[in-house]
């Protein structure tokens, strides 16, 4: 029988780097819920559907199958049984995702499809919205995540490392925004479900925390 761990929290928090582990140690399907927004995005861009026409998006986004599957050890995003790995990191189909992600339909639809391919394979997911919405019985809910100012500095090491300019308190400043938005957002908002576990991530190595997981995870289902 399947098993699901779903990972809520903030932008920053950590959520699909440390999903990705806990998901190699279990033996789990990690499911990067972001790509299969960008499949839905693509699907879209392939159907000439205009970005402000909602109604369209809504109906269109209904005939799209997108699951996802590991093979040889990396994760392969299929949509209508097409690997689109390499068509859904473009400019174009990020800034549909931005807005599709925010249509009703869409998130139902892809809700739909999450929780198919939890039903068929253990999985490790994290979102905004997994434990509440997605997962409701999964057998471990966690909350990670961070300070702001943890969360920031992150982002700082990751992009000065990648020699881009940036400042630290601007960082910090969107990521606050960014929470406020996720909270405050009227379809599926950022809230630790009722069942979750708290983590916080400020003061632990990404090691500490797969391994406070793993062992909640053990906890709950031995």
């Amino acid at each position: 029988m399947s098993k699901c761990i779903a990972i809520d929290g903030p932008a920053g928090a950590g959520k699909s780097t440390i999903a990705k582990i806990v998901a190699g140690k279990l033996g789990f399907i990690y499911v990067d819920t972001g790509a299969m927004y960008r499949a839905m995005a693509l699907y879209m861009i392939k159907n000439n559907i205009p970005k402000e026409d909602s109604e369209k998006i809504s109906s269109t986004c209904q005939s799209a199958d997108i699951t996802i599957k590991y093979e040889d050890g990396a994760q392969v995003v299929y949509l209508n049984g097409e690997n689109v790995n390499g068509l859904i990191r473009t400019e174009e189909v990020g800034n549909m995702a931005s807005v599709s992600s925010t249509n009703g339909d869409v998130r139902k639809k892809l809700v739909e499809l999450q929780q198919k391919l939890a039903s068929e394979t253990s999985v490790v997911m994290d979102g905004r919205d997994i434990g509440t919405v997605v997962l409701p019985n999964a057998e471990l809910k966690v909350f990670l995540t961070a300070s702001s100012r943890v969360r920031a500095e992150r982002r700082f090491k990751e992009l000065t490392a990648k020699g881009q300019e940036c400042n630290l308190e601007k960082i910090e400043a969107d990521i606050i925004e960014r929470d406020n938005r996720d909270m405050t957002r009227e379809i599926s908002p950022l809230k630790q479900a009722e069942d979750a576990i708290l983590v916080d991530s400020s003061d632990m190595t990404i090691e500490e925390v797969s391994d406070r997981i793993i062992e909640l995870y053990k906890s709950k289902t031995c």
